[in-house]
């Protein structure tokens, strides 16, 4: 069923993870621009709904099955903020890592809990109007350090401290981080729903 599945992102480095963690499964992951799929809207509050929005706009237009993924970083401190704005927290219109890691080291400075954790919350869709998308969650408990750590992974990873590894996420090789990130827990429990059907 989910031989062929679209891919509900423009994104080539996050279509090329992907794609190599589903090929081992034989599923063919397709990046939706290849179907010219326009970006999906995305106004919701909550990643679950977001995610659903862009696999259900992703398979309407390729008629075929859809993946969307929606992740972000969240600071009990900041009542969950950043969250869905993640990658816009500094700027609604442009996405800058480096301007949405100094926004958060400044509106940290006045609280004592750093603590914070990855979200990714993948959604896959059969058809468009699925009554039973599948949805897999995964959280990633880290503490944030102003300090930036690593060359390796994007975001806010080099502030993403790690005390379990004494690293940051940057720090970590990537193949160590998709098995043990916030991606990686979500692909897992994915996969295992995925033997249901």
């Amino acid at each position: 069923m989910f031989s062929k599945t679209i891919l509900a992102s423009n994104n080539i480095g996050k279509g090329k993870e992907f794609a190599e963690l589903f090929s081992c499964r034989n599923i063919q992951l397709i990046l939706q621009s290849e179907f010219n799929v326009p970006e999906c809207p995305e106004p919701y509050q909550t990643f679950v709904e977001n995610a659903l929005a862009k696999a259900r706009n992703a398979s309407q237009y390729s008629n075929l099955p859809a993946l969307a993924d929606d992740s972000g970083i969240c600071f009990p401190a900041l009542n969950g903020a950043p969250g869905v704005l993640s990658a816009r927290f500094a700027n609604e219109k442009i996405k800058s890592d480096l301007a949405n890691n100094i926004k958060v080291s400044k509106e940290l400075l006045q609280h004592r809990d750093k603590s914070c954790y990855y979200v990714c919350v993948l959604v896959l869709v059969r058809f468009p109007k699925d009554p039973q998308p599948i949805i897999a969650e995964g959280i990633w408990q880290g503490q944030w350090q102003n300090q930036a750590v690593g060359e390796y992974g994007f975001g806010y990873d080099p502030h993403f401290y790690l005390p379990e590894y004494q690293k940051t996420a940057a720090q970590l090789s990537p193949e160590f981080k998709n098995k043990v990130s916030h991606r990686g827990q979500a692909l897992s429990e994915l996969f295992e729903k995925l033997k249901g059907f």
